[in-house]
């Protein structure tokens, strides 16, 4: 038998402010409210995991109170103004609501508990100006934790900082120094910090010198890839399928040809994806929104905030000989991440006003995100069998052709891919996925080829 209860964690004396929303905290916050109130849980990030042999549930408290006390993301509410802004304030004082599960070891698989307490956070939405964006939740037995979910407002956090969180609230669990872990995390800009660089000559200078590299590329590239079949009249549009490719084999052959032609495991993926969008669509060339961490000015690297974006990535010649591709893949995905870091609602004005000026624009409906460092897959069979599954289907998102995720697990890469069945069926996406992993596996069977010769 399993009981819950409500533990709040008194939070005193923390860093407070207010000021504008950073670029990030304004984009996800504007997406989010343009969503029906169902449809808003999906921006959660969240993460759970068995504890094993178990943490002990004061430990984990103080360890979260001092987590709250890191990084002010946690403790940071979104407040519309009447003018259509958006501020963040950061609290000094509150209190954060812990969840607890409590049973024995002969209540079943906790495991399982924890899980199901973990769709349960996660399926809520949050009210960013009231809440905070932090929702915890925990099964116990035996006074110790065993099993833990995180759920954060994408207001908040991004996949990037979410690692940096479970890698600082483990710390501080373990019994780390909150003033060492900060030393070791420095430099980390808070979210106020963030939003006042924005504001200053420096970041407004980033920010157009960003917009207009983007506005370049957007003139460059093909305004339609796909054609877009509208639904039959009176129907509704159709569920967007998920496809997920597994391939135990991928992880070593991406490894190969990147170490073949000196790029980054990211430009072999995105090569490959780049180059089956261009088969499909029937075009010599591929654009695609590519997702950036945007960790890479040293305030940044370690920032727990949401900082992710759309760079836009464009490749002439992507059916040309594969090895080149991956070569020209790379130096073409330097210039977009340098140029993801911007204001979004600034670009989306331009684009509007350079639409309704007739200005032809590249397609922007697909979309390419290597998650293996943030968002690991299940662990499956280790054998070499590659697997396609179709595992669910999502409410249908207007303007998209297609998602694709990378991820990783210990035995595998998988590809899990969303497509609007309209533009690319069942038949094409199977193509376009076993079609990422020939491409891979070939160049890398050649580049040992070349090394053994």
């Amino acid at each position: 038998m399993t009981t819950r209860q409500l533990l709040e964690i008194d939070f005193t004396s923390g860093r407070s402010g207010s000021g504008p929303a950073t670029w990030g905290q304004r984009a996800i916050w504007d997406a989010v409210h343009r969503l029906a109130p169902a449809d808003a849980p999906r921006y959660n990030i969240a993460t759970a995991a068995p504890l094993d042999p178990g943490l002990p549930l004061p430990t984990l408290l103080d360890a979260l109170a001092q987590l709250l006390h890191l990084h002010d993301s946690l403790h940071t509410r979104l407040v519309p103004s009447p003018d259509g802004g958006l501020r963040q304030v950061v609290d000094a004082n509150g209190t954060l609501t812990v969840e607890v599960v409590s049973g024995t070891d002969h209540d079943g698989d906790l495991a399982e508990t924890g899980a199901r307490l973990h769709r349960e956070l996660a399926a809520r939405p949050f009210d960013t100006a009231a809440q905070w964006p932090l929702r915890v939740g925990v099964v116990e037995a035996g006074g110790l934790v065993r099993y833990i979910s995180l759920v954060l407002s994408h207001t908040a956090v991004d996949g990037s900082g979410m690692n940096r969180l479970v890698a600082d609230l483990s710390a501080l669990s373990l019994g780390g120094s909150p003033d060492e872990l900060a030393k070791l995390r420095e430099p980390a800009q808070q979210p106020l910090e963030e939003a006042e660089f924005q504001t200053s000559d420096r970041g407004r200078r980033r920010d157009t010198a960003a917009r207009r590299q983007f506005l370049r590329k957007l003139r460059l590239g093909p305004p339609r890839l796909f054609p877009r079949p509208g639904a039959p009249a009176g129907e509704p549009p159709a569920r967007f399928p998920n496809a997920v490719l597994r391939s135990p084999a991928l992880p070593r052959a991406v490894e190969l040809v990147a170490a073949a032609h000196r790029v980054s495991t990211s430009s072999v993926l995105l090569a490959a994806t780049a180059t089956m969008t261009a088969r499909l669509a029937g075009t010599d060339e591929a654009v695609l929104s590519v997702v950036v961490n945007n960790r890479f000015l040293p305030e940044l690297t370690n920032a727990v905030s949401v900082l992710s974006n759309e760079g836009l990535f464009h490749l002439p010649d992507a059916t040309a000989e594969f090895g080149d591709v991956v070569r020209r893949t790379h130096a073409a995905a330097i210039g977009t991440y340098r140029h993801a870091y911007y204001d979004k609602l600034a670009l989306a004005a331009e684009t509007e006003q350079l639409a309704a000026d007739g200005v032809p624009l590249a397609d922007r409906s697909c979309v390419f995100n290597d998650t293996r460092e943030l968002l690991p897959s299940a662990p499956g069979p280790a054998d070499g069998a590659t697997t396609l599954s179709w595992p669910v289907e999502f409410e249908p998102r207007p303007g998209l052709s297609y998602a694709l995720d990378a991820l990783q697990s210990p035995e595998a890469l998988s590809l899990a891919m969303t497509a609007d069945p309209a533009v690319l069926p069942h038949p094409a996406m199977e193509r376009f996925l076993y079609g990422v992993e020939e491409l891979i596996l070939t160049e890398a069977e050649r580049s040992s080829g070349t090394d053994a010769a």
